[in-house]
């Protein structure tokens, strides 16, 4: 049965694609179902992060014939450019490229281990709708067990920061020091909770925070020891606030040029950055062109990624050999179609090797 990979990420497609194709939580057990009932894929999991859409999938027939199927699936008539932004990888290829991204050696911000609790969640969705088989569990568990080596064999997570801590950067070289600065987070996930205790421990006098729901915006203003707004009242707040931390599942904007002119004009030219950590992007891009406002996406943030990806170029060789190894060891105990072993040194069509 071979176990193919199709996706897209921060490499392959800019922000305005990749957000055309996010996928929230709670449409992926509706989809997997979907998957499996309209094409020849028995085992399927769909992970989808605001850098990456992925279908790991095995199945019946050639391994060309699920990619095609999968892109089927994802791609529709309106979306031609598909086959420009999408990679495909097969066989024990496609046990290599999971295996780096399980490590974070395929995310934007090298090293970075958010991805693996996103890949958890990703797999456990699948496991509950009885969407996985021998195949992809003996896959998603082998992937698990090498990123856990790789974090502890090597040292390709010094110096390594997530997105989120990225965003605490880009904060730091607007505004000279963070101590005097007021931050509100909109949207009370993972990434902005993670994001509010680094710009917290990098300074920042004060947190806001704002969300859909209240009272999860309440729980974390008091583990962080800041203060909750409602969600439609955040503009209430607006005039001390300094720095907008936006990372919310909302389909449009929460945040435009026409809601944002007027209420800048009280703040006396003082700057205000706005970092959209969201896919789709919580903010307009026209707030980009306001006096004094800064606006940064989630693919403005890669410069400040690349940064860190030279400083630990000397240990990626080092990881990419224990990838390598554990996915043939992988491939060669549990998985015998010939057509299925591609050299995993040769990038499947669309495939962009992380680093040389």
């Amino acid at each position: 049965m071979p176990i193919v990979c199709l996706g897209l990420n921060h490499r392959t497609a800019p922000i305005t694609v990749r957000e055309r194709y996010a996928l929230a939580e709670n449409e992926l057990p509706e989809l997997l179902v979907k998957l499996l009932k309209q094409t020849n894929v028995d085992e399927a999991v769909i992970l989808s992060t605001c850098n990456r859409v992925e279908i790991y999938a095995a199945g019946r027939g050639p391994a060309q014939h699920l990619l095609n199927e999968l892109r089927a699936f994802l791609v529709t008539e309106e979306e031609a450019d598909g086959d420009d932004v999408f990679y495909e990888h097969s066989g024990q290829s496609s046990m290599v490229h999971l295996f780096k991204v399980a490590s974070g050696l395929d995310s934007m911000v090298l090293g970075e281990t958010e991805i693996l609790g996103q890949l958890k969640d990703a797999y456990q969705i699948a496991l509950e709708n009885k969407t996985t088989g021998s195949s992809l569990n003996q896959a998603f568990q082998k992937a698990f067990n090498v990123a856990k080596q790789i974090r502890t064999e090597t040292n390709i997570q010094r110096g390594s920061v997530s997105v989120a801590n990225v965003a605490v950067e880009l904060a730091s070289k607007i505004f000279d020091q963070l101590k005097d600065r007021t931050v509100m987070v909109i949207g009370a996930g993972e990434t902005g909770e993670k994001t509010a205790r680094a710009l917290l421990s990098r300074g920042a006098k004060s947190l806001i925070v704002s969300n859909r729901s209240f009272e999860r915006a309440e729980a974390m203003a008091k583990e962080l020891g800041g203060v909750a707004v409602d969600f439609d009242h955040w503009q209430s707040v607006f005039d001390s606030v300094d720095i907008i931390i936006s990372s919310t599942s909302a389909p449009d904007y929460v945040i435009d040029r026409k809601k944002l002119e007027p209420l800048q004009g009280s703040r006396q030219h003082r700057p205000l950055l706005l970092v959209d950590i969201a896919v789709p992007r919580d903010i307009e891009p026209e707030v980009n062109f306001m006096e004094d406002v800064y606006l940064y996406n989630i693919d403005d943030l890669q410069s400040i990624a690349d940064d860190y990806l030279r400083l630990r170029k000397e240990e990626i060789m080092k990881c990419e050999s224990i990838v390598r190894d554990k996915a043939r060891e992988l491939f060669d105990s549990h998985f015998y179609s010939q057509d299925d072993r591609q050299d995993p040194e040769t990038p499947a069509a669309g495939a962009e090797p992380v680093v040389n």
